[in-house]
């Protein structure tokens, strides 16, 4: 299961650093799937390809996010996602849309870095 970051985010920032995929992006900031990644070009689910490279929308404007399709719950770098460890206001919570089991987070983890 992905990670998420709730409304109650007092915009510390405090997450962002501490993610070893670089999912997590201040509101309003584009994102991209290279950022952090091995990833040089990414097939969308529409069977599309985009540039790794190539800005996306925010996910939110408001407050920190986290890219769910990037995000691994740190699987196969910490014991616990790095980002509610160190979350001051406990906003970084599981995201009940994006449920995946631990292989299924070590495959994400292996596509992200090129392993």
């Amino acid at each position: 299961m992905a990670i998420m970051i709730t409304d109650e985010c007092i915009n510390c920032g405090a997450c962002e650093p501490e993610c070893p995929n670089t999912a997590i992006y201040e509101g309003g900031v584009e994102w991209t799937w290279g950022g952090g990644t091995e990833l040089d070009e990414v097939e969308l689910e529409d069977g599309s390809s985009v540039d790794a490279e190539e800005p996306q929308e925010p996910v939110s404007d408001e407050f920190y996010y986290i890219v769910p399709a990037k995000c691994t719950e740190c699987t196969g770098f910490h014991e616990e996602p790095q980002c509610a460890a160190v979350c001051p206001v406990d906003c970084c919570v599981p995201d009940p849309d994006y449920e995946e089991t631990e292989d299924e987070l070590m495959e994400k983890k292996a596509w992200l870095h090129g392993e």
